[in-house]
């Protein structure tokens, strides 16, 4: 058994490979292997895929402050967005009060600054409360110090 050079196998199985003409590309029209702007390819993806809704939501989150203003934005957080309720988190329930007073202007102001963020009403929350539930004695589902008092 005779042993093969497979180099030359290679080389001679080349040289005798019918190449194809390449074929002509229209000057107009793009293939997927060419290089394409990002900014397109990104828009077409949000587009094919429906995230303008969650991207406007986004957007709402990141400028907040330049929405509803310096002053309101010290003092509240946006905190979700579900089924056109926006729920806002204040610093004290004094801001709580105070943002209930002018909460149409601020969600029109809201729907003006992120149109696609499709917030339909606010949903104000004071400041979360102390909590009584950690620590190495705490019982659990009891109601902390006041659970003796019933």
């Amino acid at each position: 058994m005779a042993k093969r050079d497979l180099a030359l196998d290679l080389y001679h199985a080349f040289q005798t490979h019918k190449r194809k003409p390449k074929k002509q590309i229209k000057e107009n029209t793009q293939s997927a292997t060419d290089p394409q702007v990002l900014s397109d390819v990104l828009s077409k993806l949000i587009h094919d895929r429906d995230w303008k809704s969650g991207i406007a939501e986004g957007t709402l989150f990141s400028t907040w402050p330049s929405i509803v203003g310096d002053q309101i934005s010290e003092h509240t957080t946006p905190i979700s967005i579900l089924d056109g309720v926006l729920t806002i988190r204040t610093s004290s329930t004094a801001w709580a009060t105070q943002l209930q007073l002018v909460a149409p202007d601020v969600l029109e102001t809201i729907q003006h600054s992120a149109p696609g963020a499709l917030v339909d009403s606010l949903n104000i929350l004071g400041p979360d409360g102390p909590t009584w539930k950690h620590g190495r004695r705490s019982i659990k589902g009891a109601q902390g110090p006041r659970d003796t008092y019933t």
